[in-house]
């Protein structure tokens, strides 16, 4: 029988609705968004038999799983609604927006003994994968320091566009001109942890204020150092007001006997590798690496971001109808985000340390 799929959030959701509506073990059953008029019209793009304004009313609905690809602010609160009906969550990310809720998550997962899994696409990018099948192998030697960059000028996103959140959102700031940019940090620092194998501990923050959209009080550029438990570190840099073209994720991976380093934005696909294990090598290795992964049959590119989405939407489905363990459960999800939050009370408190809390139950 077919996995019944429900997705909220029909801005973000649409890459969900792209491949369920394709996956031959799913039925996209159901769509949903506050926005009126939103949902009806994908369920009539897609053919989906479902679609609603009110979130409570998918929740009830004769479905098994659902996608929470809502703002920010609200994946706990939907999360544990979906949670407490009986469905199965796939959350976009961040996992929580701050202590309180990470917390008032991992608990509602452990009550409901229903699969959560976390929505970090970038886990899932092809060079991703190879870079921890790299380090694994010990290409480079032992991990001891990573870098990563998300910078994304996200001010036409900030202000006079409806967000099912903010009201007055139609014409002013909303959601995204106020959240402390390190909140965002699970693109990058979620691929790394999974690189080194690691989780952060420790959490140091510092933010440059706000300069460039300062009508809204947006902070322009914040970062985040981390301890990890492996005793490597890890610093992570977002950025969504920073004037700057084009959007860019870039990495590094420092190990005792050499380096991992992706392109930075605008220079292609030029990712490079230097170790001292190769004899006589006298400058790093081009490796041909995409975000995309080789052999993906043609509908892995429906959702977006490569091929990225495609399989991870399919491990959700995996873990569910084959009883297993979410490949990125709530506890990893959490190991992505609670850092990020972390690190911005640590800049609000002029730098001072602060540890990450592990909320796994001993």
């Amino acid at each position: 029988m077919a996995l019944r799929i429900g997705v909220v959030g029909l801005h973000r959701g649409m890459g969900f609705v792209r491949v369920f509506s394709q996956h031959p073990d799913c039925e996209l059953a159901a769509v949903c968004d506050i926005q009126p008029g939103r949902a009806g019209d994908v369920a009539e793009e897609f053919g989906v038999p479902m679609h609603f304004e009110d979130y409570s009313e998918l929740c009830r609905a004769d479905i098994d799983a659902i996608v929470v690809a809502t703002p920010a602010p609200v994946h706990v609160p939907h999360a544990l609604e979906a949670l407490s009906e009986g469905k199965h969550v796939l959350s976009e990310v961040p996992a929580a927006y701050d202590l309180n809720q990470a917390e008032q998550l991992a608990r509602g997962v452990e009550r409901s003994g229903l699969k959560y899994m976390f929505a970090e696409n970038m886990c899932y990018f092809a060079y991703i994968q190879t870079y921890r099948q790299m380090v694994h192998r010990g290409d480079i030697g032992r991990p001891i320091y990573a870098e990563g960059e998300y910078v994304h000028d996200c001010r036409s996103l900030m202000h006079g566009r409806f967000d099912g959140v903010t009201p007055g959102s139609e014409s002013g700031p909303n959601w995204r001109a106020s959240m402390p940019p390190i909140h965002y940090c699970t693109h990058d620092l979620g691929p790394v942890l999974e690189i080194l194998d690691t989780r952060c501990i420790s959490a140091v923050g510092m933010h440059t204020g706000s300069h460039i959209a300062a009508e809204w009080g947006t902070i322009d550029a914040e970062v985040g150092l981390f301890r990890c438990e492996s005793g490597a570190v890890v610093k992570i840099l977002c950025a969504f007001s920073i004037a700057r073209r084009p959007a860019m994720h870039w990495m590094v991976v420092y190990g005792t006997e050499g380096y991992l380093e992706g392109p930075r934005g605008g220079t292609g696909n030029r990712h490079m590798l230097y170790t001292e294990r190769t004899q006589n090598l006298q400058g790093p290795m081009e490796l041909a690496l995409s975000t995309s992964h080789t052999g993906a049959p043609p509908e892995a590119t429906a959702g977006g971001h490569g091929t990225s989405e495609y399989y991870m939407c399919n491990d959700f489905a995996r873990c569910i109808l084959d009883d297993t363990q979410p490949p990125i459960d709530v506890y990893r999800g959490l190991d992505y985000s609670v850092p990020g939050i972390c690190a911005h009370i640590s800049a609000e408190s002029g730098g001072k340390p602060v540890e990450v809390p592990d909320f796994r139950r001993d």
